[in-house]
């Protein structure tokens, strides 16, 4: 499943209709003790009020294909069921100085449908996707998700586009939604009733916890100490991608240049993670002492370093929760100037272990505690999407998890994939900056994994058969 931003997704020519949850008449938003995350409160207390486009470089969310016929009745019960199964998206932020939550039932949800007319084909319902997104979706005004399904007539199918602002979706729950609402959409139209499950937990609840874990924090405990040496080896600086970044144009009204490419084959990414395993290494620590050991052949630093989203579902009860689950831990990896791939690996694998004891930290509250006012400016995510169930479904019905265009002038994102078709790549830099200088890293980082595989994979016996061959 890739990640990448909606202009690079072909959207099948269709009937473009927009759905979103209002509150029914007569309801009321009910005041909600429980509290605010630290970086959901950090989120909306920098958010400008007065931006016309308040989801412009800042809403997430998730494109596929349903297999399956459109039915507008079903569709509409389908939000409704969704919204209802998930307190997270039934939550907004009340207005005032102090961030604050307000919460409605499920009952008081009502679901609203537009009908976009001489917007069908693939390039006309992209550019209207990707402007009313920008326009619509705002961490002050709910609902913080807006639905669009394109029917496809002629194919008997449709396509849906859930998208959201940030703060009621991560990318764990992005991948998610593929196959939960292809599994409530199919039994609403059989009309068969779904296992109750209790891994469906409100992130208010998360948050309440988030809470209790931030005000555990001292300016002497293990977390803090994992940031501030850090922190404290870089004058207090986040790390960038390259010390040429800061040179270039900062082209803040522009979008950056994005890209998705596929690395490796399964084949290919099995073989470097069998024998980073041989070692006693998890497929974690391979692709993170292949980005360290790139850096430092192209750029000479005896360091890599970068911030590592993480995510932070304590416990299975939120196992399958749409809301914000992240933490970031800060990762400093030394090598060499003659270290070799399995020198990269021992060092990735001490980086990582020390990153740990910050995992479940809230940086927000560490960072204050520092006294810290720099921002991350260079991260790396790696997620193995094996791990979910029915992840082979995903990719059959196209199965794209999406980020809006950034217009950051300095930041440098990578998300590493880790699929059943192999190993994906997407990054996003600013549109000054070179794109030969993000390829060469990319294609050394491939490089580096490709021949770390080929070199331990035996080569095969081959072996003479008696009898008669195989037709």
């Amino acid at each position: 499943m890739e990640y990448t931003i909606l202009s690079h997704f072909d959207i099948r020519p269709g009937t473009l209709t927009l759905w979103r949850a209002v509150r029914a008449p007569g309801t009321e938003w009910t005041t909600d003790a429980r509290p605010l995350t630290c970086a959901h409160e950090r989120y909306h207390r920098h958010f400008d009020a007065t931006d016309p486009r308040p989801g412009r470089g800042r809403w997430i969310g998730t494109i596929f294909e349903m297999d399956a016929p459109f039915d507008a009745r079903a569709v509409r019960d389908l939000v409704w069921a969704w919204h209802a199964r998930h307190e997270g998206l039934r939550t907004t932020v009340a207005p005032g100085p102090e961030p604050s939550r307000l919460t409605c039932e499920a009952l008081d949800v009502d679901v609203v449908h537009e009908r976009v007319p001489g917007v069908e084909s693939s390039t006309a319902l992209n550019d209207y996707l990707c402007d009313a997104l920008e326009q619509r979706l705002s961490p002050l005004v709910w609902p913080h998700v807006l639905i669009a399904t394109v029917e496809h007539r002629a194919n008997g199918d449709f396509t849906v586009l859930v998208a959201a602002d940030h703060s009621v979706m991560d990318a764990y729950s992005q991948v998610l939604i593929v196959t939960e609402l292809r599994t409530l959409y199919r039994a609403l139209l059989d009309g068969t009733g779904l296992p109750h499950a209790d891994t469906f937990a409100s992130p208010a609840d998360y948050a309440a916890v988030e809470r209790q874990a931030a005000a555990a924090l001292t300016e002497q405990c293990a977390a803090t100490e994992v940031w501030r040496a850090f922190l404290s080896s870089a004058e207090g600086r986040f790390p960038r991608f390259a010390s040429s970044v800061a040179a270039v144009d900062a082209a803040e009204g522009q979008a950056q240049t994005s890209v998705s490419r596929w690395l490796l084959t399964d084949a290919e990414s099995a073989a470097a993670e069998r024998a980073a395993a041989e070692r006693g290494h998890r497929a974690t620590t391979t692709i993170f002492a292949a980005l360290a050991l790139a850096s430092c052949r192209l750029t000479g630093a005896p360091e890599f370093r970068t911030i590592m989203p993480v995510a932070t579902r304590p416990h299975r009860r939120w196992a399958e929760s749409m809301g914000w689950f992240v933490n970031i831990v800060p990762l400093a990896i030394p090598v060499a100037a003659d270290a070799t791939y399995p020198d990269a690996l021992a060092a990735a694998d001490a980086a990582l272990r020390s990153a740990k004891a910050a995992t479940l930290a809230p940086a927000e509250r560490i960072l204050d505690l520092l006294d810290v006012d720099d921002r991350p400016r260079f991260a790396v995510s790696y997620v193995d999407i094996r791990r979910l169930p029915d992840h082979e479904l995903i990719t059959g019905l196209r199965g794209r998890a999406l980020r809006a265009d950034s217009y950051s002038g300095d930041e440098v994102y990578f998300w590493v994939v880790r699929a059943a078709e192999g190993l994906n790549v997407s990054a996003r830099f600013p549109a000054a900056y070179p794109a030969a200088v993000v390829q060469r890293f990319i294609d050394e980082f491939t490089a580096i994994l490709r021949e770390f595989g080929a070199a331990t994979t035996p080569e095969p016996t081959l072996r003479v058969m008696s009898g008669q061959g195989a037709a």
